[in-house]
């Protein structure tokens, strides 16, 4: 599932791409035709982001909620745009360029009042001018919880993944077993504080990277890292493999049916 610093990056370019004029909106699939008809020809007007939600806002009141799950996949391109294929859910299009969604979890055209309530569910997301740590931090000093699994909840802060929870806390020397109720204020001040440097590099690059200057492959004269995920990392998907600080081995464990992933050495309990 994308992380949040990827539908941030989708925001800006359905903005870039479309705001400030009338778009073709299609539904090849079907599942979204009747929607796709009001919206047709009207402008769009912005797109927002928080967590792993995306907003298409319409009319000044009328938005397009997007949520892609798993499966979901969001392709752009310039015009013209070729024929769709009956996979595609939503398909945006003006004479320069076009978009199309494929197998979200959710695309649906709700009010500013449900947005609202989407917004009300889930909690500060790093890469919004709005968010509040300290509202986060109240749920997680108070939680028996590991941390691990807190920095996954989406109602305690919104758009952090498998791979920035592995790397935040490897970064923080932080053992992901530790209850959320032991991480002490300065601790989640570092740990806010890195994630919103983080992913707001994820957004610009449209990539995850977390080494720090001195541990990327050319300062340590290793290879680099081959994954279809991209990006340097410390722990996340590379169990059994060498730390790149301490040479211990990497570990992964299942926490809340995902995988875990860290440094026992590093990351003490």
């Amino acid at each position: 599932m994308p992380e949040g610093h990827t539908i941030h990056r989708l925001a800006e370019d359905y903005s870039a791409r479309f705001a400030g004029a009338p778009v073709t909106v299609r539904s090849p699939q079907g599942k979204f035709a009747d929607a796709a008809a009001l919206l047709d020809g009207a402008e769009l007007d912005t797109a927002d982001a928080h967590g792993k939600h995306l907003f298409l806002g319409f009319r000044g009141g009328e938005w397009v909620h997007i949520h892609l799950g798993l499966f979901g996949k969001v392709t752009f391109g310039d015009a013209p745009a070729p024929p769709p294929t009956d996979t595609v859910r939503l398909r945006l299009a003006n004479p320069a360029s076009y978009v199309d969604l494929r197998g979200p979890t959710t695309c649906a055209l709700i009010t500013d009042a449900e947005k609202s309530a989407v917004h009300g569910r889930l909690g500060p997301d790093p890469l919004r001018d709005d968010a509040d740590p300290a509202a986060a931090y109240r749920r997680v000093r108070r939680s028996r919880t590991t941390i691990a699994a807190l920095l996954m909840d989406q109602k305690v802060i919104a758009g952090v993944g498998n791979v920035y929870r592995a790397e935040v806390l490897f970064r923080h020397g932080i053992d992901p077993y530790r209850p959320g109720r032991g991480i002490t204020p300065a601790e989640w001040d570092a740990i806010w504080a890195d994630l919103v440097e983080l992913m707001r590099e994820g957004v610009r690059n449209n990539r995850i990277d977390t080494v720090r200057p001195e541990h990327t492959p050319e300062a340590m004269g290793r290879p680099p890292r081959v994954d279809d995920h991209g990006g340097e990392v410390y722990a996340y998907r590379r169990a059994t493999l060498p730390c790149h600080i301490c040479g211990g081995e990497i570990r992964t464990a299942d926490l809340a049916a995902r995988n875990l992933f860290w440094c026992p050495s590093c990351q003490r309990a």
